[in-house]
C-alpha cells in the first residue's frame, strides 16, 4: 500500500492540464448541436407533422402511431447524419443512476438484405429486463418483463463515447403490471397535477392563463480528486467517502478556496465537460470554487422541471466520463471527507404561466403582488403541512452525514422568507378586519403595494435554511449532491398542488356562499394561512442549538436518520395524498419505501465491511510492524547502555499502540457481530433502524482509534494516505 501511495503522489506531481479545443468562441454556435430539438425536428419533418407533434407535446397528449413513425424516421435521419449507429431508451430506474440498452439501426429485410431501420414502434416502446432493477417486491426475480415508453416532452440526444455516437431517447420505465419503476413517471404526473391545480388559481387574476409550467435550476456541487490518489484509497473506491484519515492542520478554516482562482487542471476539466454539456443543450452558466478544498460547483439556467432533472442526471454522467480524460475522479457523495463541507444539489423551484409570468416574482401593481402572495403563501403553507414528507424526500445514508453539519441545512424543515416579506406577512396577519374599500386603497392598508418589484436585492440569503425564498424562487437546499432531484420535486409539486386545490375550494366557498368579493375572499384565506403556517417560518441560524430547542417548542420535527424519516410513507394522510392525486398507488408507495430502506442498509453494510477489512488487513498489521521496529530500537539502545535515558518514551508508545490496536480489534469484532444480528432480521425497517442505531456507532469509535494510531505510526509504513490534504492536491 505504501508503494502504491508514493506512486500515486509521483503521478500527481507529473500531471499537466489537458488541452481542450472549443468548437467556437461563441457558445451559441454549438449549443444543443447534439440534441434532436425543435430546430432539428423542423428540418427533418414535414411542416404538418411538425405542427402536430408540437401541439401534442404542448397538450400532453399521446402521440399516435402515424406521427410516431414520422418522428422515428426523422430521428434516424438526423442521428445517422451525425454518425450514430445505435439507439437506446434512456431511463432513470430506482438505482439512482441512469440506464440504457443499446440496439442497432442495422436490420435485415425478409430477403436477407441489410438495411438501417427505426420504426415508430421502437421509438414509442421498448422492453428492457426489469428483474434486476429495484422493485420493492412488485416484481419477482423470475418476472423479467418491463417497459420503457417515450417521453416526447424531453428531446432525444446523442451521447459520444469511445469515438462512437448513440441516439438516446428519454423514457419512463414501468413494470409489466403497470407500476412505475423509475423516478420520471411520478415526476411527470406531479407536473401535470400542479398545472391543473395552479391554472384555476391564476385565473382569479388573469383569464388568459391556460397553462402553468414548473421551472427548475439545479446547482451541482462536487469534489475532484486525482484518480491515482483515489485508487490508493479502498474506502473512497468502495464507498465514495473516506472512512479513515484524521483532519489536516489546514482544511477550510481560512476560507481561501471559496470563489478563489480555479486551478489550471480543474479549469481544463470544467471547460471540457461544459463543452459536452452545452452540445447536449444543458444550459450551464456558472462555475466556481466551493468552500472546501477541491470542492467546486456548476449551475445552469432555469428550465422546465422535467428537462432540468434529465439534464442534471446526464450532467453527472458527463462529468464522470470527462474526468477520466483529465486524471480526475468526481466525488458526488454528500460527505466524502469528515471535517470539511459536504456537497448539495440546490433545487431552485418556481412556477411560470403561458403568458410569461413568474408566479413567485412580485409585480409592479398591487393586484400582481396579490397574485404573487397567493402562490408564495400557499407554498409556505404546503411546506408547513408536509414538512416531514419533504424531509423524507431527501433522505439517504450519504445525506444523513451532511444534514445539520457546518455547511448544510439541518434536518429540521423550515422556510426562510426574509425581513421584508416577513413584515408583509405580519401586516397581513395583524389586520383585525379585512378592509372593505375597493381598489388600490385595500392593498395599501394591507401593505401589499409595498412589495418591491425586485425582491432579490431586498431579501438576504440564509444558507442555513433548507427551504429559502431567494427573490423570485424557492431554493430547496437540503437535496443531496448524488440524489435524483425527481424524488424531492415530485413531493414538492404534489404538496403545492394539493394546497392550491384546498385554497381554491376555500376561496370559492367565501365567494359563492358568503357573497364576498373575490379579492377580499383571497385575502381572507391567505390571512388564515399566514397565521396557521407561522411555526415553519424561521429567519435565524439553522445551525444553532437554540434553533433545535425553539423548533421543538414550535412542534417541528427533527428527524436525523433516514430509517426514521422514511416512516412518513406509512402515514395514512401521506398515502391518501399520493393516491388521491394519482401520483403513486399504495403498492408503489410501499415498494419505494422498501427500496429506500434496502438502499440504506446496503450502503451502511458495505461501509462496515470496508472498515473491517481496512482495520484487520491494513491498519493493524502495519501498526504491529511499527511496534516491532520500536522494540528493535529499544534493544539497540539497551545494547548501547542507553535504556534509562532514551527508552521510557518509546516503551510508552509501544503500550499506547497496543491499547489502540486492542480497541480497534474489539470494536471491529463487535461491529461485525452486530451486523450479523441485523442481517437475520426479516423486517426491512427494523433492520435499517438496527444498522443506524447499533452498527453505525462503531464507525466513529473505530475511526477515532485509527486516527490516534495514525499519529503515532511512521508515515512511510502507513497503508493509507495519511492526511486528507493529500486528497486535495491540485
Amino acid at each position: 500500500m505504501a508503494i502504491l501511495r508514493f506512486k500515486a503522489l509521483e503521478l500527481v506531481s507529473q500531471r499537466k492540464p489537458a488541452e481542450v479545443v472549443l468548437p467556437s468562441s461563441k457558445i451559441s454556435e454549438y449549443f444543443g448541436e447534439n440534441v434532436f430539438g425543435f430546430s432539428a425536428l423542423r428540418a427533418t419533418m414535414s411542416t404538418e407533422n411538425f405542427k402536430r407533434l408540437c401541439a401534442t407535446i404542448d397538450a400532453g397528449e399521446k402521440v399516435d402511431r402515424n406521427l410516431a413513425d414520422a418522428v422515428a424516421a426523422a430521428m434516424k435521419t438526423w442521428a445517422m447524419s451525425k454518425g450514430a449507429t445505435h439507439y437506446t431508451h434512456w431511463f432513470q430506474p430506482l438505482t439512482g443512476a441512469t440506464a440504457e440498452k443499446h440496439d442497432s439501426f442495422f436490420d435485415l429485410t425478409g430477403e436477407g438484405d441489410p438495411i438501417e431501420s427505426f420504426k415508430g414502434s421502437a421509438l414509442v416502446q421498448q422492453e428492457p429486463d426489469a428483474s434486476s432493477f429495484p422493485s420493492g417486491g412488485i416484481r419477482n426475480t423470475f418476472e423479467a418483463r418491463g417497459y420503457s415508453a417515450w417521453d416526447p416532452s424531453s428531446p432525444a440526444f446523442l451521447i459520444e463515447n469511445a469515438g462512437t455516437r448513440t441516439l438516446c431517447i428519454p423514457t419512463i420505465f414501468v413494470s409489466y403490471t403497470g407500476e412505475a419503476l423509475d423516478y420520471k413517471t411520478p415526476l411527470l404526473k406531479s407536473l401535470h397535477l400542479l398545472n391543473q391545480a395552479a391554472v384555476p388559481v391564476c385565473q382569479y387574476f388573469d383569464k388568459d392563463v391556460v397553462k402553468v409550467n414548473t421551472t427548475l435550476g439545479i446547482e451541482q456541487e462536487y469534489f475532484l480528486v486525482d484518480r491515482a490518489l483515489y485508487e490508493a484509497r479502498p474506502d473512497l473506491v468502495m464507498t465514495g467517502r473516506t472512512l479513515f484519515g484524521h483532519a489536516p492542520a489546514k482544511g477550510q478554516q481560512l476560507e481561501d478556496h471559496y470563489f478563489g482562482s480555479i486551478p489550471s487542471r480543474v479549469h481544463s476539466f470544467m471547460v471540457d465537460f461544459e463543452k459536452s454539456a452545452l452540445k447536449l443543450g444543458i444550459p450551464l452558466r456558472t462555475r466556481h470554487n466551493e468552500v472546501a478544498p477541491n470542492q467546486f460547483e456548476c449551475a445552469p439556467t432555469f428550465e422546465d422541471a422535467n428537462l432540468a432533472v434529465d439534464h442534471n442526471q446526464l450532467l453527472m454522467d458527463i462529468m464522470d466520463r470527462v474526468a477520466e480524460r483529465h486524471g480526475f475522479k468526481v466525488l458526488l457523495h454528500e460527505k466524502p471527507y469528515k471535517g470539511v463541507n459536504g456537497s448539495g444539489k440546490h433545487n431552485n423551484w418556481a412556477m411560470s404561466t403561458n403568458t410569461g409570468v413568474n408566479l413567485l416574482s412580485p409585480g409592479k401593481k398591487p393586484k400582481e403582488n396579490l397574485q404573487f402572495l397567493t402562490f408564495f403563501i400557499n407554498t409556505v403553507m404546503a411546506v408547513h403541512k408536509h414538512a416531514d414528507l419533504l424531509r423524507a424526500s431527501i433522505a439517504s445514508a450519504s445525506n444523513d452525514h451532511r444534514l445539520g453539519a457546518n455547511e448544510a441545512p439541518p434536518a429540521i424543515m423550515s422556510v426562510f422568507v426574509g425581513q421584508q416579506l416577513t413584515a408583509v406577512l405580519e401586516e397581513l396577519e395583524r389586520t383585525a378586519k379585512v378592509p372593505m374599500e375597493k381598489g388600490d386603497n385595500m392593498y395599501l392598508k394591507l401593505g401589499i403595494d409595498k412589495i418591491p418589484e425586485i425582491l432579490r436585492d431586498n431579501t438576504d440569503r440564509n444558507r442555513t435554511s433548507p427551504f429559502a425564498f431567494t427573490g423570485n424562487k424557492f431554493e430547496f437546499r437540503a437535496v443531496g449532491s448524488s440524489a435524483n432531484s425527481s424524488s424531492s420535486m415530485t413531493v414538492l409539486n404534489t404538496i403545492v398542488a394539493d394546497q392550491l386545490i384546498d385554497f381554491r375550494v376555500a376561496v370559492d366557498d367565501l365567494i359563492d356562499n358568503k357573497g364576498m368579493k373575490k379579492e377580499l375572499a383571497i385575502i381572507q384565506v391567505l390571512r388564515e394561512y399566514v397565521a396557521a403556517s407561522k411555526a415553519i417560518r424561521f429567519e435565524g441560524n439553522g445551525y444553532s442549538r437554540e434553533w433545535e430547542e425553539e423548533a421543538a417548542k414550535r412542534g417541528l420535527s427533527n428527524i436525523k436518520s433516514t430509517p426514521r424519516a422514511l416512516d412518513v410513507y406509512h402515514r395514512e394522510e401521506v398515502q391518501d395524498l399520493f393516491t388521491r392525486h394519482g401520483i403513486f398507488s399504495r403498492v408503489e408507495i410501499a415498494a419505494r419505501h422498501e427500496i429506500l430502506l434496502e438502499d440504506y442498509i446496503k450502503k451502511i453494510q458495505i461501509e462496515s465491511r470496508v472498515m473491517g477489512d481496512l482495520a484487520f488487513n491494513h491498519v493493524i498489521p502495519t501498526a504491529v510492524a511499527y511496534q516491532n521496529k520500536l522494540i528493535q530500537n529499544i534493544r539497540g539502545l539497551k545494547d548501547l547502555g542507553l535504556e534509562d535515558e532514551y527508552t521510557e518514551s518509546t516503551l510508552d508508545s509501544i503500550k499506547r499502540i497496543s491499547r489502540h490496536i486492542k480497541t480497534i480489534q474489539t470494536n471491529a469484532v463487535d461491529m461485525i457481530q452486530q451486523r450479523k444480528v441485523a442481517n437475520k432480521m426479516e423486517d426491512v425497517r427494523e433492520k435499517a433502524i438496527f444498522y443506524n442505531e447499533k452498527v453505525m456507532p462503531y464507525f466513529e469509535a473505530i475511526r477515532t482509534s485509527v486516527d490516534k494510531l495514525e499519529l503515532m505510526v511512521d508515515d512511510e509504513d502507513w497503508p493509507l494516505v495519511k492526511y486528507r490534504e493529500l486528497m486535495f492536491r491540485r
